[in-house]
């Protein structure tokens, strides 16, 4: 097979390097499995520019999704905790996953129950943009649960 696509038809290997010195580009082997293998007569630095090239155009066009975060304090104000939440919800509305903390700090810890409760709260006030993708759970002095941005119809 030539650079343009044409073939040229079943020949020997002899014959299709020779073609190939003589067009000065090389034999690149395109399927290996096939019965005859199939060889391109390409520039090889050329082949492998384009596929650099198509990788990179592949990679900037995927969507990348981050993973963001509000931090909460079990005993926070109430205006504080509408602020984090309308962030939140502003992060989920762009597509990004959401960590929620509750973040217990020194003699906090005493009143856990206060944890789940403000997650609660959280995620009921963002149920209408998101679903819980990971319910709360106690990592050392934090609570934590994963908001997944609901699809738009």
């Amino acid at each position: 097979m030539r650079e343009d696509g044409t073939q040229i038809g079943v020949v020997s290997k002899e014959e299709a390097l020779s073609q190939a010195k003589v067009a000065g580009v090389d034999a690149v082997e395109i399927a290996p499995n096939a019965v005859p293998p199939v060889v391109k007569l390409i520039d090889y630095k050329k082949l492998l520019y384009q596929q650099a090239k198509k990788d990179r155009q592949d990679k900037a066009s995927q969507k990348k999704v981050e993973l963001k975060e509000i931090r909460m304090t079990p005993f926070m104000a109430q205006n504080d905790f509408q602020v984090k939440i309308n962030r939140g919800r502003g992060f989920l509305e762009e597509g990004h996953k959401l960590r929620v903390t509750v973040k217990f700090v020194g003699r906090q810890l005493t009143h856990k129950e206060f944890g789940p409760q403000m997650m609660d709260r959280a995620t009921t006030a963002l149920v209408d943009v998101a679903t819980i993708d990971q319910p709360g759970k106690w990592i050392g002095r934090q609570y934590l649960a994963t908001l997944t941005p609901t699809k738009k119809k």
